[in-house]
């Protein structure tokens, strides 16, 4: 059991995955529930007293990794979702890593999908390291990732806000990468860090998705990108989910006060992951 890690799962009306799930993880677990209504909580908690379980009562989204990042008592957190597990050794390697390296503030893993291990497209995109490595960073340089995938240095994440509540789920993490990067953090991709997804896509509304999803890319490039990348980003999510605009357009006020641009440098590399 690792000591310097805890693990933080966010679920929501998810209790059986859970019971296939929990018993992977090999740190202490907090458990933040949104508002699930089919006695999870209550069934989680009898099962595996171990687990720490936060009962929110409403639904949070992304955003209630948050309150479970608050309540951990250790220096790093990993985030896991109730479909994914760290394989072992995993979380003891990259809690290696940030030891080592104080700069890091976000580590991401390698992450395989389904029974047969199939690579994630997003984890063979960050080993072709379009950005590069900085000097002495243990892996290539990230600017996204999986939220089910990395391991966070607590104070880092907690200093730039954690997730956006604002952006609920389906594209929350760009924002946060580029806030973690913008503050000076390194966030690095490492193969030899693990995790296996389990996604269950049946049941999902694609159309829902797809709107929140275009919105969020809108979003948070109207809350840290140049002019000209904003109208780019509006302009191609507009032709996907022009729906997607309405959502916008009434978030426009909030967006417009917290609107700060990022760092030159952060920039650059954005645009080097968009050529490449």
């Amino acid at each position: 059991m690792n000591e310097q890690i805890t693990v933080v799962v966010a679920t929501r009306n998810r209790r059986e995955r859970l019971f296939e799930t929990l018993p992977e993880h090999r740190a202490p677990v907090i458990l933040v529930d949104n508002g699930s209504d089919d006695g999870g909580p209550e069934a989680i908690q009898s099962a595996f007293p171990a687990v720490e379980v936060v009962r929110l009562g409403e639904n949070r989204g992304a955003a209630a990794r948050n309150e479970g990042v608050r309540r951990a008592a250790t220096p790093y957190v990993a985030f896991a979702d109730d479909d994914s597990y760290w394989s072992a050794g995993s979380l003891a390697r990259a809690a290696a890593l940030l030891d080592r390296h104080d700069q890091l503030g976000l580590v991401s893993a390698k992450v395989l999908i389904g029974p047969e291990g199939r690579l994630d497209p997003v984890s063979a995109a960050m080993a072709a390291a379009p950005i590069g490595t900085p000097p002495g960073a243990p892996g290539p340089s990230v600017l996204g990732f999986l939220s089910c995938a990395v391991v966070v240095r607590r104070e880092a994440f907690l200093a730039v806000g954690g997730f956006e509540p604002r952006l609920f789920v389906y594209g929350e993490e760009a924002l946060l990468a580029m806030d973690l990067a913008a503050a000076g953090w390194w966030l690095c991709y490492d193969p030899t860090l693990v995790v296996r997804h389990f996604p269950q896509p049946a049941g999902r509304d694609r159309g829902a998705r797809q709107r929140i999803e275009a919105r969020n890319r809108m979003l948070t490039a109207l809350l840290r990108r140049p002019p000209a990348v904003v109208a780019r980003t509006l302009a191609s999510a507009l032709r996907e989910c022009p729906a997607a605009g309405w959502d916008v357009a009434r978030a426009l006020p909030w967006a417009m006060r917290h609107r700060r641009r990022l760092p030159a440098h952060v920039e650059a590399d954005l645009a080097k992951l968009a050529g490449a």
